[in-house]
């Protein structure tokens, strides 16, 4: 793509900014891709910022929201995708120690009980790792897996 004018990069931006959140590296990847210099991409961003279309914070609030919500993800996979996208530690803890550990025990919940319904295993050995492993790609941790697999509203085991 040829380069374009930092105002017009950013009127592209400021755009794409109004219809859903973006994190400053998502921009800086875009302005790249562009051809902006380094020296007119902070430029850019500082714009963005300041005018409030770039908000890691508030980015990785509505992230942490969808992907517990709708993507049925736990903490480590939300985790490893916040840090994929160079987004702050301190944001990261601080937002997602207020998802409460009940709300990920609401989406595990159904995600163990359908798990265990459909996976074919010899024994229940066999069946409780194959869950657990199906529940760790999911980014959820073992200790949540194990309230799940443990408590007895938990179903039996075939």
């Amino acid at each position: 793509m040829n380069k374009i004018p930092p105002q017009q990069a950013f009127s592209r931006l400021a755009s794409l900014c109004a219809r859903r959140e973006y994190c400053q590296h998502d921009m800086l990847e875009k302005m790249r891709q562009w051809g902006l210099s380094e020296d007119e991409q902070a430029q850019v961003m500082q714009q963005l910022t300041e005018g409030r279309y770039v908000d890691d914070e508030r980015f990785t609030r509505a992230f942490v929201n969808d992907k517990v919500r709708y993507g049925k993800w736990g903490r480590r996979k939300i985790e490893q995708a916040l840090w994929m996208k160079r987004i702050d530690e301190g944001i990261v803890s601080n937002v997602l120690d207020e998802v409460d550990d009940e709300e990920y025990l609401d989406v595990l919940r159904p995600l163990v009980k359908q798990k265990l319904r459909t996976t074919r295993a010899d024994n229940d050995y066999e069946l409780r790792m194959k869950v657990m492993k199906s529940a760790l790609s999911r980014g959820f941790t073992m200790d949540l897996i194990r309230q799940c697999l443990d408590t007895p509203e938990a179903p039996d085991f075939p």
